[in-house]
């Protein structure tokens, strides 16, 4: 719950100094900056705007300090990130430590979840997106696109055998992701290098987790589609199964996405720069 009580907390300053500077920058700006309620305190359409161009103002500020400054070592703060949690496990952890060594002085937040985050209200620097984009006034840099797959694991597959077209998926169990739950899933996509088709699959499982998707399919709880960066280490251990190879989703495409700035920090920038380097060879 955001308060005055937890500002006050957070800057080391009593309650009623909080409220004291905030009445006088309300009254030195001629506006209403939060929307004050006995259970909450929030940003008003003016304190968003008044709160958007401070941090553009910081930022630029920031960036003049470190515009000729080249030595890694010299780079500095923190950096708020959120992205997908299969590309955090099976991509960017493993080879965080060499960019942390690299940059000692950047300390990294970094957030994991299927939740799409609001990157303004949340202050996130940057944050990497899969699947299309809604148009959100936001600044996207394309990486490329994820190869999907199908798969089950093999003891699914020892008990309803391996399907070879998409007449046998009847037959079959689908295990369903869907991001909101209470809305009936979709069925699934395959596309044969010509044209999609769309499936109307079976299956008494919905999940809203990628993590709970990909473990429902180790269960043997019926077929996935996934993108195979995401299944790679499974499939390397022949824990899961590629099938009906020749009929493939519609790749995903892959985007970063951060707040319109004329002067993005210098340490944003250096890690998506490095980002896009760590995905080169995850896309396509």
């Amino acid at each position: 719950m955001n308060s005055f009580t937890r500002a006050a907390d957070s800057l080391g300053l009593p309650k009623g100094s909080v409220s004291r500077q905030l009445q006088a920058l309300e009254n030195q700006m001629g506006a209403r900056l939060l929307q004050r309620t006995t259970r909450r305190v929030q940003l008003t359409q003016e304190g968003r705007v008044y709160y958007d161009r401070c941090r553009d103002l910081l930022n630029s500020l920031e960036e003049l300090d470190t515009l000729f400054q080249h030595d890694p070592a010299t780079l500095s703060g923190r950096l708020r990130v959120d992205m997908p949690v299969a590309l955090a496990c099976d991509v960017v952890l493993p080879l965080l430590p060499e960019f942390l060594q690299h940059y000692p002085g950047i300390e990294l937040e970094l957030s994991s979840s299927d939740r799409q985050v609001d990157v303004i209200s949340e202050g996130f620097d940057c944050v990497v997106r899969i699947g299309q984009l809604k148009d959100s006034g936001l600044t996207a840099q394309p990486l490329g696109h994820l190869t999907m797959i199908n798969c089950a694991s093999p003891h699914y597959l020892a008990r309803f055998g391996v399907p070879q077209a998409l007449d046998d998926l009847s037959q079959h169990a689908m295990v369903h992701y869907n991001q909101h739950p209470g809305i009936a899933p979709q069925g699934f996509t395959f596309y044969d290098g010509k044209q999609s088709h769309a499936i109307q699959t079976g299956g008494v499982l919905t999940v809203n987790s990628t993590e709970t998707y990909r473990a429902a399919c180790l269960a043997g709880l019926g077929i996935i589609q996934a993108p195979r960066m995401a299944m790679n280490a499974l499939l390397k251990e022949k824990r899961v199964v590629a099938i009906l190879t020749g009929f493939q989703a519609q790749p995903l495409s892959v985007s970063l996405i951060y707040p319109h700035r004329r002067h993005l920090a210098h340490r944003v920038r250096v890690f998506m720069e490095w980002l896009s380097k760590a995905m080169k060879h995850h896309i396509m």
